[in-house]
């Protein structure tokens, strides 16, 4: 799901897309839990993390969430800030019209639907010029959050070892076929595939997560078609960390224009990364849409 806001001086008006795949079954659950996401995560950390930037001026969010009217509701912040995020963040300056939001209110739908909770995620990401600069993944059913800002501080690390050799390679439960046929021919027999819902999920993975059900891997790949607002947090956390995320070919994404990335991704961070690309060449040719 995506709110792109583009910032005005009064209030950021926010507009919900509809996800592609996602059924009638858990469109009161969306609709519910966004009131939370919106009071909870984005005004308490992301908005913090936008005036950090000096371009967002209003302390108020307008949340039009497509439910009925009686329903919609005005979310205002008291400018309550967490310390050890006031510590950790410098404030910048950037022009407001280079600001885009990208939110996915519920991460990995299908597997909320089939009650696999650990995979599901929240995250807000905030892109300047279509560079990913800030990122915020919160896991809603454990309460960790993880977030990032390039050249700004973050709650998150990488971990102490990554296996380049055989890297164990987290991709999504619908396509890990593919990428193991090719991995396997890579790296030899001995690598791990271990399929996941939620590309929250997945970036996760890669990093310093104390969390009992976060599995760990050296590596995400995805080779399909996947919309921005789906990895725009991960690549911003992942960036402000020293990791990458690219396309399949070593492209940068762009989060500006379209909302689709067409070219798959890889995802890695303490590793080579374009050594990782020069060895996957065949799987760019299943990412696109």
């Amino acid at each position: 799901m995506l709110w792109q806001c583009h910032l005005i001086p009064a209030a950021v008006g926010v507009g919900l897309q509809g996800k592609e795949g996602v059924g009638s079954c858990i469109s009161e659950a969306i609709h519910g839990g966004i009131r939370i996401i919106v009071g909870l995560l984005f005004v308490n950390i992301c908005i913090y993390l936008l005036l950090s930037l000096h371009s967002f001026p209003s302390s108020l969010i307008n949340s039009e969430e497509r439910v009925d009217t009686a329903d919609q509701e005005t979310v205002s912040w008291d400018r309550s800030i967490p310390e050890d995020i006031k510590q950790k963040i410098q404030p910048k300056e950037v022009p407001a019209e280079s600001v885009t939001v990208w939110i996915d209110p519920l991460d990995a739908t299908q597997e909320y639907t089939e009650d696999l909770r650990q995979y599901v995620t929240t995250m807000v990401c905030v892109a300047v010029n279509g560079k990913p600069v800030i990122g915020v993944i919160h896991k809603p059913f454990s309460a960790y959050t993880a977030w990032a800002m390039v050249d700004g501080g973050s709650n998150v690390k990488a971990r102490s070892f990554y296996n380049e050799k055989t890297p164990r390679i987290i991709v999504s439960r619908s396509h890990a076929g593919k990428v193991e046929q090719v991995a396997r021919q890579t790296f030899g027999n001995k690598t791990v595939i271990i399929p996941a819902g939620g590309a929250g999920y997945k970036v996760l993975a890669l990093l310093d997560v104390a969390e009992k059900n976060q599995e760990e891997a050296d590596v995400y790949i995805h080779v399909t078609y996947i919309k921005k607002w789906d990895i725009c947090a991960g690549n911003a956390v992942l960036r402000a960390l020293g990791g990458h995320m690219t396309t399949l070919t070593g492209e940068e994404i762009s989060y500006t224009g379209s909302d689709g990335n067409e070219g798959g991704l890889i995802a890695s961070i303490n590793m080579n990364h374009k050594a990782l690309i020069e060895k996957l060449p065949d799987l760019e040719k299943t990412s696109h849409k």
